[in-house]
């Protein structure tokens, strides 16, 4: 239990997108003992709960209340909710910050979020019967969305095993994925749907043409990504030969790794497989 222990906590240190799965189960929990106080004092804490952690979708209500479309997109009510958000966090969290790195993974969860909570409120504002279906937003959804669809356009063709049975590429599963939220708009089934569309365009946007407006972004909050330095062997530095076909073989290791990992689970991985992949993820 203690190794278990250990390496959760080196995950979270060492992960953003494991960092992003803790403070989601930290505000759920938060708002679960909120509830629990209410219940046993009889005092009615749900108007707290509601203008702390849920994103209002009327404009208005939205002007007394904007720190919401940053809270929302980290907050849950529903258990079930939660844990489908943190499992599919996990999954592909893990291939899209190897590939992207934490700053990236931290930059597409917020504007994704912010953008598709932005785009609910525009959408309610735009078509009033949307306003009969759910008034307020919550969920990660939207921000995992943009993770999601960013690493599909970066590496479509990585392959992940569904079920454990057959492969598919991810850029088909994103694509499966945005179409159900697409036929799915205005239907009362409580979901928001126009905030994972909206999450979806920005990761689209951002990672487009390998990453270019991303980096920018990246340039301006000073979030420079870093770069592979040319290693010394022997005292003197790298030729280019040597360092691309060190950089060749890393990448052949990689993919070796995370076809592993969509096979067997993370929890397959030897100690130094899970060092070097933790390796290349500080170098991407």
């Amino acid at each position: 239990m203690s190794v278990l222990l250990d390496e959760i906590k080196s995950e979270i240190k060492n992960k953003m997108f494991m960092k992003l799965i803790f403070i989601n189960i930290s505000i759920y929990i938060i708002i679960q003992v909120l509830s629990v106080i209410a219940r046993l004092t009889g005092q009615n804490l749900s108007n707290l709960e509601i203008n702390l952690f849920t994103l209002k979708t009327s404009p208005f209500e939205f002007l007394f209340s904007p720190w919401g479309v940053l809270t929302s997109i980290f907050s849950h009510f529903d258990f079930f909710h939660l844990l489908f958000n943190i499992l599919f966090l996990y999954f592909i969290g893990k291939i899209a910050e190897y590939y992207l790195g934490s700053k990236s993974i931290i930059i597409l969860y917020i504007t994704g979020g912010i953008i598709g909570g932005l785009i609910e409120i525009l959408a309610h504002t735009l078509f009033p019967n949307l306003n009969l279906l759910n008034s307020l937003v919550v969920g990660a959804s939207g921000s995992i969305m943009a993770i999601f669809i960013a690493i599909s356009v970066y590496k479509p063709t990585t392959e992940v095993n569904l079920y454990g049975i057959f492969k598919v590429k991810i850029i088909w599963l994103a694509l499966v994925y945005f179409i159900l939220d697409l036929i799915k708009i205005g239907t009362p089934d409580g979901i928001a749907h126009l905030a994972h569309i909206g999450g979806a365009i920005t990761g689209f946007i951002l990672l487009n043409n390998k990453g270019k407006f991303l980096n920018s972004i990246n340039k301006l909050f000073t979030l420079k990504p870093k770069t592979n330095l040319k290693v010394k062997k022997g005292g003197r530095p790298l030729s280019d030969e040597e360092f691309n076909a060190v950089k060749k073989q890393n990448e052949e290791l990689t993919n070796k790794i995370l076809d592993k990992i969509s096979k067997s689970g993370y929890e397959s991985l030897t100690k130094s497989e899970k060092d070097f992949l933790f390796k290349q993820s500080k170098n991407g």
